[in-house]
């Protein structure tokens, strides 16, 4: 089974909110981000055309007054149950009306886990404040990816994006499933050594295969440290498809033909390919996730489609 553990999707730019004018510095990426038609839902399910089950991301930052509702991404993730599983985009710096979000995605959507970005939401990963929410969280058994917001506007705050701020989080709350995103980059040593650190802490690796030298220093970094196994395999749709994600990985080693490099083992560049994310988030096999989202279907049949 091939799980794609981080995509996004948006019907329109202004749900980017100050994201949008600042992406690579108001280049390509930035018309890309822009157009709706390229970010959408029908090109967001042909590009998951290669893998078992996508993970839908939502996004809010009220610092950059962007949000990607939950409601959006549930509406498209239940025309297509067997296939899609939303995250609820949630924002911590406000913990009140965060935990009454995370509660209401699980209970009302079926959203079974969190996405949260420190860097672009404003607030210290591991403040106490987040710390509520977060634990709120936990105790309803929800994974949290955290992404660094590195790639996503001019005016994220980098001194919050760093992955060994995740340490305390994953030491007060060792039961949380914990998943960072972009194996932490450009903190990949960061990441590799809380992989190594704590058993629910893992990584995924999209944003980083269109870069083949930093990919491969990544997870040779990986492989040497003993924790491949942690690591998830992600696309990081609208920026590349799971295809050609796919290829670049298994093509990693080409950088060392006719050199003395060492090769990651092929067995292992498969495992991220074919690692039952699901299972080790403690959400389940495929056939649970399409269990959870087809009764949250039909429970709301009666709502308009978004496709």
């Amino acid at each position: 089974m091939i799980v794609d553990c981080y995509t996004h999707m948006w019907e329109a730019a202004d749900q980017l909110g100050r994201c949008l004018p600042t992406v690579a510095g108001g280049g390509p990426d930035a018309d890309d981000a822009a157009d709706a038609d390229r970010c959408g839902p029908v090109q967001h399910f042909a590009a998951a055309e290669p893998v078992d089950v996508s993970l839908v991301l939502g996004f809010c930052s009220r610092y950059l007054e962007a949000e990607v509702p939950n409601e959006r991404i549930n509406a498209y993730v239940r025309q297509h149950p067997d296939r899609l599983i939303g995250f609820a985009g949630i924002d911590p710096s406000q913990p009140k009306e965060a935990i009454e979000e995370l509660g209401r995605a699980r209970d009302e959507l079926a959203m079974p886990g969190v996405a949260v970005a420190p860097a672009a939401q404003d607030f210290h990963p591991s403040n106490s404040q987040a710390m509520l929410v977060y634990a709120e969280a936990d105790r309803r058994g929800m994974p949290i990816v955290f992404h660094t917001g590195v790639h996503v506007s001019a005016a994220t705050k980098l001194e919050y994006a760093r992955p060994v701020l995740l340490d305390e989080v994953a030491r007060e709350l060792p039961n949380l499933k914990i998943v960072i995103a972009h194996l932490g980059s450009p903190w990949v040593d960061e990441t590799v050594l809380l992989l190594a650190k704590h058993r629910n802490v893992y990584a995924e690796i999209s944003r980083l295969l269109d870069r083949p030298w930093q990919a491969y220093q990544a997870l040779l970094s990986a492989h040497q440290s003993g924790v491949m196994d942690k690591l998830l395999f992600g696309s990081g749709f609208p920026a590349a498809s799971a295809s050609a994600c796919i290829e670049a990985l298994y093509s990693i080693n080409h950088l060392c033909h006719s050199t003395s490099l060492p090769t990651i083992p092929r067995e292992q560049l498969r495992g991220i390919v074919e690692r039952d994310a699901l299972l080790l988030l403690g959400i389940g096999s495929s056939k649970k996730a399409e269990a959870l989202q087809s009764a949250a279907a039909a429970s709301e049949m009666d709502e308009p489609e978004v496709v």
